[in-house]
Formats: structure tokens, C-alpha cells, sequence
């Protein structure tokens, strides 16, 4: 197979994790993102695996939930490129054998181009999105890559800080108590790199990012990426340790992430993911709407 990713230039790579990188790749050309493909696999994918939301108007914290229900999968397309709706296909190398492929031939690219890179779990993902779509201010917990295959979006990422990142709502989302939507300012977008992304354009940007997304006026399709390396599990069990303690009446004083407090917090962390207390009181998903081609924004309210 074709190498997937273009060359990284030199300073690219010295900047990885660091800051936002622009990379070129080859994937919008393979037949697994033509619609035939994306109907299969919407029709395929298990409820879990199949994350689809609505826009809900001006509050960010709003993403109604909608069901496929027993549309098929072309007729789900029909209702994205005519209505309102986002479609992410969860984690779909870990249940499709070509895209589990796809992701090592992705990373293997990219350890043999970034030094000292060693990823220890990484997955993908599918987007599809309608014409004039956007995306909340929100972040994303790991390692994280878009890769534009059809339409054109503008991603406008901001500063992983104050005030542009509240630690509290970084905490909230790393435990699965939100959606990883973040407080949003209209002065933020003077602080904003935007990036316009077209089909060949791949984006990376430094961990825990805030960013928002705008869509242009056709049907978007993009390929997600997360990545874990050692460094990105220790921040997520500090900020998650924060998380907990601050849940239960305690101030966190420290983000560091060595030292005893910082194992203390891994421990209470590794404790509290095993009493399966994440699962009953994080986010859950309940659908509000289902998906309906005829009606408005390619949804109807569930009964």
C-alpha cells in the first residue's frame, strides 16, 4: 500500500504535541469512505459504536441525542446531507478489520517520521457531517488528528490554558461527567489558530486543545484519530484524580504529574474506574430524536 501520510518537514516533526500541525495524506481517494461504504457501515455498527447528534441552538451544553431507528444506512446519509446532524462512527478499528489495518499503517507512519514517538493504544474514527454544521467550543481527552476526506470545514483551535480552558470542565469531561463541552467566549476566536481544511488535509494539534467547527456547505466526511502515549496517560490520571477530589469537597493544589500526591491520584483513580462508578454516573446517551429524512434538520422527536 502507498505510504498514507506526505513527509513530514523537519520542523514538523521537532514540533509534534507541541503545536498544531498541517500534513497532507492520501486516504480521501479509498473506496471505504464512498456512501456505499458509509451505509454499511452505519447499518452495521452497534448502538454504542453509533454517536449521533443534532444541533440544539445557542446552548453549548445542548447535543440532542438521535437514534437511527430502522433507517438505513443510505437513508441516514440523506437525512446528514439535508439536515443538521453529526455521525460518529466510535472506535471503528476495534470492530472493523480494514479499518484496524488502516490504523497501524497510520501509526507506523507516523513513529517512523516523529522521534521518539511511542504510542501505546490508538483507535479511529468516522465523521460525517451536514452542509453549514457546526461543533460546540469543546476538547477531546487523547492525542488527537482529523483527516479531511470530503467537504471543506474550518477548524479554529484555541490555547490548552486559562482562561481558554477551565480545569474544572477539563476534569469534568476527562471522567466522563460531560460531553467535553468547555465555557466559550466570543473574544476566544481573536485568540484562535483557524486552519481551512479540504479533502487531503490532515490537522493535529497540541493535547487538550479547545476547538470549534464550522462546515462548509456540502456533506463533510472525516477520519478521527486518538492516540495514548505514556505522557498523555499521566496527564489523564492527574486531571481525573483532580476530578474526584474535587467532587467530594477537596481543592486540588497540584497538576503535576510525579511525585506522591500524583500516584495517590493514580491509585484513586484505578480504584474508582473499577467500582464502576464512571459508567453509572458519567454522560450517557439518550436519544430525544430519531432520524428522519422528511423531517426538519433530518429529525423527528421520539415519542
Amino acid at each position: 500500500m502507498q505510504s498514507i501520510i506526505q513527509p513530514l518537514e523537519p520542523q514538523q516533526r521537532e514540533l509534534w504535541g507541541k503545536q498544531t500541525i498541517k500534513l497532507r495524506h492520501n486516504l480521501a481517494s479509498l473506496d471505504l469512505f464512498s456512501d456505499d461504504s458509509l451505509a454499511k457501515l452505519i447499518e452495521t455498527a452497534a448502538p454504542k459504536s453509533l454517536a449521533m447528534h443534532t444541533e440544539g441552538g445557542q446552548d453549548p451544553s445542548n447535543w440532542p441525542v438521535v437514534a437511527r431507528g430502522d433507517a438505513p444506512g443510505a437513508r441516514v446519509l440523506d437525512a446528514a446531507r439535508h439536515g443538521k446532524l453529526w455521525i460518529n462512527l466510535v472506535g471503528i478499528s476495534e470492530w472493523d478489520s480494514r479499518f484496524a489495518e488502516l490504523a497501524d499503517q497510520i501509526f507506523a507512519e507516523f513513529a517512523n517520521q516523529v522521534p521518539g514517538l511511542d504510542v501505546v493504544k490508538r483507535k479511529l474514527g468516522v465523521l460525517i457531517s451536514s452542509p453549514k454544521a457546526t461543533v460546540h467550543y469543546h476538547v477531546d481527552i487523547p492525542g488527537q488528528a482529523i483527516w479531511q476526506l470530503r467537504g471543506r470545514k474550518r477548524f479554529m483551535i484555541f490555547p490548552a490554558s486559562e482562561p481558554f480552558l477551565n480545569p474544572v470542565e477539563l476534569e469534568a469531561a476527562v471522567r466522563s461527567a460531560s460531553y467535553g463541552v468547555a465555557s466559550f467566549q466570543p473574544w476566544y476566536d481573536d485568540y484562535a489558530e483557524a486552519h481551512d481544511l479540504e479533502p487531503g488535509d490532515a490537522l493535529h494539534w497540541p493535547l487538550n486543545g479547545p476547538h470549534r467547527i464550522e462546515n462548509s456547505d456540502e456533506l463533510s466526511v472525516s477520519l478521527t484519530s486518538e492516540h495514548w502515549t505514556a505522557d498523555i496517560r499521566r496527564t489523564y490520571a492527574m486531571n481525573y484524580g483532580n476530578g474526584l477530589l474535587r467532587r467530594y469537597g477537596w481543592t486540588p493544589r497540584s497538576r503535576a504529574v510525579g511525585g506522591p500526591a500524583f500516584w495517590a491520584k493514580v491509585g484513586l483513580t484505578a480504584a474508582y474506574r473499577r467500582s464502576g462508578l464512571q459508567n453509572k454516573l458519567g454522560y450517557q446517551r439518550i436519544p430525544t430524536f430519531v432520524v428522519d429524512p422528511d423531517g426538519p434538520n433530518g429529525v423527528r422527536p421520539l415519542a
